[in-house]
């Protein structure tokens, strides 16, 4: 099955994100942001903002004198002996962080073997998790986590999940017509979050952006009770723009 990779936003700031680490961990002894600048070749702003995020992520140090060295996260990923609890925790932590900073629910999707599945999420008495009513592998179609999906595959690869999956009515606003749905698909920016619209769920509205890490396709996700409804494009904008650290600890 093909997919349909296009570099989005979170996809280059994990690559500007690798070559910081890279060039930090080169250096055992520290190493100031003036060399960093020169070594990866980024802006100074552009380095500043990644520097920030790395050092909330717990992927890089700054010792007194204001050099660089590689921090606990990334030993935690980089040691093969139990490196996927490890990439469990550390991106748990990143998406409870969101949960707070969005006051939403956050989800972590993935497409495995043909199928919809939530891998983790972070919920809350004051975010609350989508209520599955109906289980996500059968109604992609419907949400916004399994059309940021099946957006990134082939065209044939949508026919053949839809194929396997009947397009249920679920609420009034739901999509059953595979033409309208693939069409939707196939002209969808892959920069642009997808939306949930009370499509899967009435009360329940949610987005999703792309976290693709090499062939496995993924995807970060987030509802709010639909009287949130109003703050649903601005949470999935700083979604998107803070779907770097998930993504770079898939790819580390």
């Amino acid at each position: 099955m093909a997919l349909m990779h296009e570099p989005t936003a979170p996809y280059h700031s994990v690559q500007d994100a690798l070559r910081v680490l890279e060039t930090v961990a080169g250096h055992t002894t520290g190493v100031t942001d003036t060399e960093l600048a020169r070594r990866t070749g980024l802006g100074v702003e552009r380095l500043t903002i990644l520097l920030r995020t790395l050092r909330r992520e717990g992927y890089v140090e700054q010792l007194t004198d204001g050099a660089y060295v590689t921090g606990e996260a990334l030993g935690r990923l980089g040691s093969a002996a139990g490196r996927d609890q490890a990439v469990r925790k550390q991106i748990q932590r990143t998406l409870d962080r969101l949960r707070d900073s969005l006051g939403a629910a956050v989800y972590v999707s993935r497409y495995v073997d043909g199928e919809v599945t939530i891998t983790q999420y972070a919920a809350g008495p004051t975010a609350p998790a989508v209520n599955e009513w109906v289980d996500f592998r059968f109604s992609a179609h419907a949400t916004a986590l399994g059309k940021s999906l099946l957006g990134q595959l082939d065209h044939n690869g949508r026919r053949d999940h839809l194929s396997r999956h009947k397009m249920a009515r679920l609420t009034s606003r739901t999509i059953t017509s595979d033409k309208l749905l693939l069409s939707r698909l196939e002209t969808q920016p892959p920069t642009v979050p997808h939306l949930d619209l009370q499509e899967y769920a009435l009360g329940t509205v949610c987005a999703a952006v792309p976290i693709t890490a090499g062939s496995s396709v993924g995807c970060l996700a987030l509802s709010l009770p639909v009287e949130h409804a109003h703050r649903l494009r601005q949470a999935a904008d700083t979604l998107n723009r803070e779907a770097g650290p998930v993504l770079l600890s898939l790819a580390i």
